[in-house]
């Protein structure tokens, strides 16, 4: 069952009211009390000094100055005199709270005895019982105690004030929270409308009904009520254009066909280029069959076994990794890197490669800091290298260089050959396509380094491209995310 806001309102603004006024008069009352209590306490304290000032000089004015004596025989007439002095009723007891004085009323109950044996251990204490308050305190001769004098005081006039003020307490209180419910309430009201107003319009919104309109205030409401209302025309936009958003969904559609034929394609091209090396290798192990005794046929079936089967190698190994980059979302380890170590490394391992054919390496390394996977770093740089000794001329020249480029560092590799033609320029990134055919055959080409190369820089935040290429030279350059160093 649902509550309306404006009673959930009313009955908060009630219970607030009521516990404001409560703890208010609660505050001032125990205020009062406290006042009281320690303007008694300290009426009495003074009167117990003066009983203890008055039992001294009536000692020292008798002949008999043994105090014990003088309570036993002169006790009665003592407490009398005192009584007149202080202007209270008092009762007097010896050491031993045997009374020497006249009787009070109430005097003997269970807790005065109480408290007149605390009082008997040289202690000061009080008790009150209904409006009487009985105040027991040790009578001394120096620092010894010879008895107890018990002062009675009234409480009548101070519980009249304490309950006067009481009554005038709950009588503005009542006032106060009637007066204050009533504003609060019609003040509160109108919020209580706007939010009621607002909780319509949305319902209209579910039901399918977009007329809003906004509300006149200048609020936190008012903010709402406009909100709710360009809500609900972003609603009917979007409504309107669901057509629009059908078409789209076709042409992905489209688009996904697409790809599924360029994944039929890839696959024919997969088992176009696995059935060459296998088919060259088939035709030597039917020729040594033929003609085992020919050592010629031999060592050429070796040496073009050897080189086909390192060339089918390579193809499995770079079709699986860019097979599993297509179905996994790898979590690469990203970290600092100074990618001229890096460039620094690959280069190092590749050394022999490069003196085999004659190659000259020239290096300009800036200290330049990327964040990327040193294992996909790697990649990149041993199949950009390797491409550029692959498709070299003899004692042709390497060329490897990185800078810093405004928040991102650029590493371009150049190296002599007989370059891209601009036709192919376009298409050196997708798998297995290579721009001579026999020339990637005869090099051990598989037409898939550059395609892994582009998906790798990809997946660490960058980019490739062909810069340059012309019969002198080719460049291609990669482009990562730098990571700014710190002095």
């Amino acid at each position: 069952m649902k509550t309306s806001i404006k009673i959930k309102f009313s009955i908060f603004l009630g219970m607030l009211l009521l516990l404001t006024v409560f703890i208010l008069s609660l505050l001032v009352l125990r205020g009062i009390e406290s006042n009281q209590q320690a303007e008694y306490e300290d009426y009495l304290a003074q009167q117990a000094q003066r009983a203890n000032i008055y039992f001294m000089q009536t000692i020292l004015s008798e002949a008999n100055k043994v105090p014990e004596t003088f309570l036993a025989t002169k006790g009665e007439q003592f407490a009398e005199a005192l009584e007149l002095i202080s202007g209270q009723r008092l009762a007097l007891y010896d050491n031993e709270g045997t009374l020497v004085s006249r009787k009070i009323a109430h005097m003997d109950s269970a807790d005065i005895r109480r408290a007149l044996g605390f009082a008997l251990t040289n202690k000061t204490t009080y008790l009150v019982e209904g409006d009487s308050l009985y105040y027991l305190t040790p009578l001394k001769v120096g620092r010894e105690q010879v008895g107890v004098v018990q002062f009675y005081y009234s409480l009548a006039g101070e519980l009249r004030f304490y309950n006067r003020i009481r009554q005038l307490f709950i009588n503005i209180g009542v006032g106060v929270f009637l007066l204050s419910f009533i504003l609060a309430y019609f003040y509160f009201n109108s919020f209580a409308n706007g939010i009621i107003q607002l909780q319509k319009m949305v319902e209209q919104i579910r039901e399918g009904h977009f007329d809003t309109y906004v509300l006149s205030r200048k609020d936190e409401i008012g903010s709402l009520s406009q909100g709710i209302h360009g809500m609900s025309e972003r609603i009917q936009k979007s409504i309107q254009n669901m057509e629009e958003e059908q078409k789209k969904l076709n042409l992905a559609i489209n688009k996904l066909s697409l790809l599924d034929q360029q994944q039929k394609q890839f696959i024919g091209n997969v088992t176009h280029e696995f059935k060459t090396p296998l088919t060259s290798i088939k035709a030597y192990v039917d020729l040594l069959e033929m003609y085992p005794d020919d050592l010629e046929l031999l060592e050429k079936a070796k040496a073009d076994i050897k080189s086909e089967t390192q060339r089918l190698y390579e193809m499995v190994e770079k079709v699986l990794q860019l097979s599993a980059m297509e179905k996994y979302d790898f979590e690469y380890n990203k970290e600092k890197l100074e990618i001229g170590q890096v460039i620094e490394g690959v280069i190092n391992s590749l050394r022999g490669k490069i003196e085999k054919f004659g190659i000259e390496l020239e290096t300009d390394l800036k200290e330049t800091y990327v964040e990327a996977d040193k294992d996909s770093l790697a990649i990149i740089l041993v199949n950009l290298l390797d491409n550029a000794i692959k498709y070299n001329h003899t004692r042709g020249y390497i060329h490897v260089k990185n800078y810093q480029k405004d928040n991102q560092v650029v590493v371009e590799i150049a190296n002599t050959g007989m370059g891209i033609p601009e036709e192919a320029a376009q298409r050196i990134f997708e798998p297995f396509f290579t721009v001579d055919r026999n020339r990637s055959r005869e090099k051990g080409g598989t037409g898939l380094g550059l395609s892994l190369v582009k998906r790798t820089v990809e997946g660490q935040g960058g980019s490739i491209a062909l810069v340059k290429s012309d019969s002198k030279s080719t460049v291609f350059s990669v482009i990562l995310p730098s990571v700014k160093t710190v002095e």
